[in-house]
């Protein structure tokens, strides 16, 4: 009886990780397998072999593990969705976006473009 308790108030106590708040798990072996296949059939000089795809898929995933909680839930949940589009999920894919997404809202906002429009001195 007091394991059972000890063990109930350990569970309680160590407060529960959202799933958004984690790097998703994706199943990128498929990705790998049909990239290299098609590398192959294409007759590329440089086709990219599945341990090298594999690689690229860790390296993407250790590098999303230090972004991914200080990245807007807004960008990770679209990310995601754009990632694993089309049944093919990808760490690489997943990273360009959120890094894209980042560099786009770190620009500072553009000045108003006046131009030659045909609109412009009317009021």
């Amino acid at each position: 009886m007091k394991t059972a308790l000890l063990s109930l108030a350990l569970l309680a106590s160590t407060a529960p990780i959202p799933i958004s708040d984690r790097v998703p798990e994706l199943k990128v072996e498929a990705l790998c397998k049909a990239t290299s296949e098609t590398d192959k059939a294409m007759g590329l000089a440089l086709a990219q072999s599945v341990a090298d795809c594999m690689r690229d898929e860790t390296a993407a995933q250790q590098q999303l593990g230090t972004v991914w909680s200080t990245t807007r839930a807004t960008v990770r949940d679209a990310c995601e969705g754009e990632a694993s589009s089309g049944g093919m999920q990808s760490y690489v894919d997943l990273l360009t976006c959120i890094q894209m997404t980042d560099s786009a809202s770190a620009l500072s906002p553009a000045p108003p473009l006046r131009g030659a429009s045909k609109n412009r001195n009317k009021q």
